[in-house]
Order: structure tokens, then C-alpha cells, then sequence
């Protein structure tokens, strides 16, 4: 499982996973941290009725290998225009109305790829987050929407993650790997850390060093990681 930063103080991620097709990331998504059920989704990306498929499995259910061994799943691109930024709107309109009122709007890209407000869903309850997906099921599934789930890091935001990565290097962490494409990331908060990359937990003096150096180049990947600036 890795370590997010939020505005460059390392914290553990909770639930929530993103994929990749490399060593960094720690596997599939699936809604408010339920973990996946015996019927893990086929093809190259998760689609709203494979996330709620997911979701239904609930977190007893029997998982398909270690996060390592799934690999990435981006969320699917769909259709564009005002047609599903409608739909979007809707399918958070009835997330915040079931419980998960801090639930912002998912950003739609020109290229029919959605970024969500994973965060919200990971501090809420599963509970919560399973109702609401259950009351919201139908919009959920015209809106094409995954709601924790996340396409692939667009490139302003790589880039932003291999600055932040190589002054990690620079500062003690010579293991600290840079991140790629298809990573995972956290909307407003950034790319994470792996555990085996650092010497020991924030704590470590070197890690705090680390990020006490590199606050600065941290919190800019964060702000380029927010919806907002996806949505640019």
C-alpha cells in the first residue's frame, strides 16, 4: 500500500487503489476502499458497471491475486460534450444527496476521460459510500462514471511528480522512483511513495528531511494534481 502526501506531509493511504502496469502502483480500483470481488473486471479499463461490480463485491469479498499481480485498470473514456457533463453532474448531485455531501463534480476531459473526487469517498464510511452508489446506480452508470476511479496522469502532472521525485533523490532518497502515466495519484494531493523506496516510515529523519526540503516542488504537484487544474 503506498504513502500519499498531502501539501508535502506524508500521511498512509486508506482504501482507495489506482493501477498500474509497473512496480509503483498498488492495483485496481474499487469504490470507497471495498475491496474487489471474484470477478475482477476484464479488458484494458474499468467501466461504471465493472467499478459497481466492484463495489457489490463489498469487503469480504474474495479478491483475484495480490494489488501487484492485477496491474493497472484506468478508468474508461467515453462520450464528451455538455450531454455527459450533465450526466456527471447529475450522478454527483445524487452522491452528495446519499450521504457524501463534500462530493465535488467529476472533471470531464476533451478526449472523454474523467477525473473524480477520490478523496471524499475514501473518508467517508463504507457504508455511506456503498448506499450511495446503490441509490445512485442508474446515473452512475448514463454518466459513465467510475467514482473513485481515475484515467491515467496527464502529463503536466507526470512532469510535476518527476521534479518533485528527483529532489527526493537529491535530499536522501536515492531509491525514490519517478512516476509515469499510468500511476496512481490522488486529485488535490498527488502521487505517493512507496514504502520500499525510503529507509523508514515520515518519521525517519531522512524522510523528514526529504520532505521538508522538497515542500515547495511537493506542493506544486499537488496543485497541479487538483481537479481544477485537470480540468484546464
Amino acid at each position: 500500500m503506498r504513502i500519499r502526501l498531502l501539501a508535502a506531509a506524508a500521511c498512509t493511504v486508506a482504501a482507495l487503489t489506482a493501477c498500474s502496469s509497473g512496480s509503483r502502483s498498488p492495483g485496481v480500483p474499487s469504490l470507497g476502499g471495498a475491496s474487489q470481488s471474484a470477478h475482477p473486471p476484464t479488458g484494458g479499463c474499468i467501466s461504471a458497471a465493472d467499478g459497481l461490480s466492484l463495489m457489490i463485491g463489498g469487503k469480504d469479498a474474495p479478491r483475484q491475486g495480490t494489488d501487484e499481480e492485477q496491474g493497472y485498470q484506468p478508468t474508461c473514456a467515453g462520450a464528451t460534450g455538455d450531454a455527459r457533463k450533465n450526466a456527471l453532474h447529475a450522478a454527483a448531485e445524487c452522491i452528495r444527496q446519499h450521504g457524501i455531501p463534500t462530493y465535488k463534480d467529476p472533471v470531464l476531459t476533451g478526449d472523454g476521460h474523467v477525473y473524480t473526487d477520490s478523496r471524499s469517498l475514501q473518508d467517508a464510511e463504507q457504508t455511506t459510500v456503498l448506499a450511495a452508489a446503490q441509490a445512485c446506480d442508474a446515473q452512475i452508470r448514463a454518466a459513465e462514471l467510475v467514482p473513485d476511479g481515475q484515467a491515467p496522469a496527464p502529463p503536466k502532472l507526470v512532469q510535476a511528480g518527476v521534479k518533485a521525485a528527483q529532489c527526493m533523490r537529491s535530499n536522501g532518497l536515492p531509491n525514490y522512483r519517478d512516476p509515469n502515466a499510468n500511476e496512481l495519484f490522488t486529485p488535490g494531493h498527488g502521487f505517493g511513495m512507496h514504502p520500499e523506496d525510503l529507509p523508514g516510515d515520515k518519521t525517519d529523519p531522512t524522510v523528514h528531511h526529504a520532505l521538508e526540503a522538497c515542500r515547495q516542488v511537493l506542493d506544486e504537484e499537488a496543485r497541479v494534481s487538483s481537479l481544477g487544474s485537470l480540468a484546464a
